[in-house]
């Protein structure tokens, strides 16, 4: 079985654990981050290169991320043949509608799943993990969890009341996986 498994959420809200988690499940499976493509985009593409609507505090609003983000998972799914678990945080519904058309094209089995958590909930892991308070992680989380109501973002997971073994094992029955422990 060869998959892609989307984790979207507010930045927090344990996409990282749930990615973790899952790779002691699936086999032949890999964790493929594209906020690593979008390092490398921060670093090579200037202020002065950008397009004017791509000069914004974030990534994601560079159009060759996007177009990287596909293309890349499409080269590691073809010399690999691995499974995909990918964990994102995409609000902007074009965005995430480019991605997931993108990831079809290549791989029809594709699953995505959103985690969801309140505010104060999300802040404290935040801060539980390291981050400042009021840095920009903090700042994304009413965006992103208005983006993810605003718009219809598939399968979600309430991350609060399921604890991340929970979480791993609603994505586990929903792809049709059986736990290996």
């Amino acid at each position: 079985m060869k998959m892609i498994i989307m984790l979207n959420g507010a930045f927090g809200v344990g996409k990282t654990t749930t990615a973790n988690m899952l790779l002691t499940h699936i086999e032949n499976s890999m964790i493929y981050d594209p906020e690593e493509v979008g390092f490398m985009l921060r670093n090579i593409i200037t202020e002065e290169i950008k397009h004017p609507d791509e000069r914004k505090n974030d990534f994601q609003a560079i159009a060759l991320w996007r177009v990287l983000t596909v293309k890349v998972a499409s080269e590691i799914k073809r010399k690999y043949k691995r499974n995909l678990i990918v964990p994102m945080t995409i609000r902007n519904y074009d965005y995430y509608n480019y991605i997931r058309d993108g990831f079809r094209a290549f791989d029809e089995e594709l699953y995505h799943f959103c985690l969801t958590a309140k505010t104060e909930t999300i802040h404290k892991r935040l801060l539980e993990r390291g981050d400042k308070a009021g840095a920009w992680a903090f700042k994304q989380t009413e965006d992103c969890i208005e983006g993810f109501l605003k718009h219809d973002f598939s399968e979600y997971i309430d991350a609060e009341k399921n604890d991340p073994s929970a979480v791993v094992q609603i994505i586990l029955d929903k792809v049709g996986h059986t736990n290996r422990e």
